[in-house]
């Protein structure tokens, strides 16, 4: 039978996609790229916003409509978090499913062909849940190869559904990174982006952390560099830093969750640490590792949010001279301490989201323009028909202007040109 996979959010999610897709291909099963001819539609949903869950429920009534015959599988974090409310509303789910049960996909299809039935095969999350996971041996279309290494939250932000939708922290077991590395590694794959729902928590009730999963890369020759996924910065000490540090194929690349520059803003969030942290943070970062580029999540609009509070933030951003930033406008998640909480207009949102991305697009700017006559060593994942494109070390996008293929190398480049998004090399 040919299954077919959507995905959507973030890089979790693409990594338990493909954990389903070996799972499947192991039991005979085809993956196929075409929603019209697949017998099985499996959609990986996302709930982060209110607009991505619109975009996954428009996704599957557009799927089911175009394919009315394919069995409909809705899994991932919309279906974990709201499994009832989704059920009722998207009568095109023959199948209803959550991150807590991904691994279980082969079982649910059978059990699903045996009786026909409709089924809700959702496993709430619980304070006794262990990491799971078959692992991965390769990432089918991708250059790099993510490797999960973490799950859930115990944070409990207040404008967000996730520790509902992914349960309380957990880690991977060293033994099976590596077992998971050396797959990866034998397969080819030069760069692994390691991942997690909040992946500086690592080992949290163990006595590893971030540094002990990361060393294991070390020694797999076939993996030239390793980089990390999202962070949250008040895990992250001047300690971890410093081992960090250590590692020989760490990028310096840090993506690091800021959402407010404001401190009476971060309080309201329920974020763990104050605007003047943050910025030690990222000094702290930038000391150990030179080339560090330091790229961030904003939220603007958040609830009771005063105007001088956003500039606050755009003042803070400015300062701390992010080399990228993605800006949403803060985005209701019912059930939530701050859907409770006094709501801005989606015209002071977008408004604020407007004013800050342009602060620090004009930041991204300077920082392209600053790697003009470098060289550096550029991971090419891309070719199109006039160019190849791939990444440096810390994340610069830099493209070659020719007809040569060179998607899969590292390549030493000359930087010579920059443009708003990217550089150009030789």
């Amino acid at each position: 039978m040919k299954v077919y996979f959507t995905t959507f959010g973030c890089k979790v999610n693409q990594y338990e996609t493909q954990e389903m897709s070996e799972l499947l291909v192991k039991a005979g099963f085809t993956i196929t790229s075409s929603p019209t001819s697949a017998d099985i539609i499996i959609v990986n949903s996302c709930t982060v916003t209110a607009e991505g869950v619109r975009k996954v429920r428009q996704t599957v009534r557009k799927l089911k409509k175009n394919n009315v015959n394919a069995v409909m599988v809705l899994t991932g974090c919309a279906s974990q978090a709201e499994p009832d409310v989704i059920m009722n509303d998207l009568p095109e789910i023959d199948i209803l499913m959550g991150n807590r049960n991904n691994t279980d996909i082969v079982n649910i299809l059978k059990k699903y062909s045996e009786n026909k039935a409709r089924s809700n095969a959702h496993i709430c999350h619980s304070r006794d849940d262990v990491f799971l996971g078959t692992g991965i041996t390769r990432f089918d279309g991708h250059t790099r190869a993510f490797l999960k290494i973490q799950d859930g939250c115990d944070r409990y932000c207040s404008y967000c559904l996730i520790p509902y939708a992914r349960g309380f922290s957990r880690s991977k077991a060293l033994e099976d990174i590596d077992k998971e590395l050396k797959s990866l590694n034998d397969n080819g794959y030069k760069e692994i982006v390691f991942v997690g729902i909040n992946l500086s928590d690592y080992g949290k009730g163990t006595k590893n952390s971030l540094p002990d999963a990361l060393q294991l890369a070390e020694k797999h020759d076939n993996i030239k560099r390793i980089r990390l996924g999202s962070l949250e910065p008040d895990h992250i000490t001047r300690e971890m830093i410093e081992k960090l540090g250590k590692i020989t194929k760490l990028c310096p690349q840090f993506h690091i969750s800021l959402q407010s520059g404001s401190d009476s803003v971060l309080k309201k969030m329920n974020r763990h640490y104050t605007a003047d942290e943050y910025k030690t943070l990222t000094e702290n970062l930038r000391e150990v590792f030179p080339d560090a580029t330091i790229t961030t999540d904003i939220l603007t609009g958040f609830p009771t949010e005063t105007e001088e509070e956003f500039l606050e933030t755009v003042e803070f951003a400015k300062a701390i001279k992010f080399e990228k930033a993605h800006i949403f406008p803060y985005s209701i998640r019912e059930g939530t301490v701050a859907s409770k909480l006094p709501q801005l207009t989606n015209a002071v949102k977008e408004s604020r989201a407007k004013i800050l991305t342009e602060t620090t697009n004009e930041t991204r700017k300077e920082y392209l323009k600053e790697q003009i006559g470098k060289t550096v060593n550029v991971l090419f994942e891309t070719d199109k028909n006039d160019y190849s494109e791939g990444y440096t070390e810390n994340y610069t996008p830099v493209r070659i202007y020719d007809n040569t293929k060179r998607s899969g190398e590292i390549i030493k480049v000359k930087i010579i040109e920059a443009k708003d998004d990217y550089c150009i090399g030789i």
